[in-house]
């Protein structure tokens, strides 16, 4: 079964190649549920992800960096918004 991050990094190199593609998927900020639309326009383009995959491959990211931060106790560094794999995209193709 092919990652998330695998599937993020397609679609972000097809985006940096296709203008209409990039331009759709930062478009997607303006939408009343920016997730769901990004997930629909890959999906379009034949990048099958899902909303909920997406959320929760970010959350396993998020928490796997703060086990590894001071063992993730309460003096661990604050990682805000590092869980957000669709903002992290959406910078890619700033």
């Amino acid at each position: 079964m092919i990652s998330v991050y695998d599937i993020l990094e397609k679609v972000l190199k097809r985006a940096r190649e296709d203008p209409e593609l990039r331009s759709r998927l930062l478009q997607t900020r303006e939408a009343e549920r920016p997730v769901q639309s990004f997930c629909r326009i890959c999906g379009e383009y034949g990048y099958e992800i899902s909303a909920m995959d997406l959320v929760m491959a970010g959350e396993e990211a998020y928490a796997a960096m703060r086990r590894s931060t001071n063992g993730g106790g309460e003096n661990s560094p604050l990682l805000v918004g590092e869980d957000d794999l669709y903002e992290m995209v959406m910078i890619e193709l700033e």
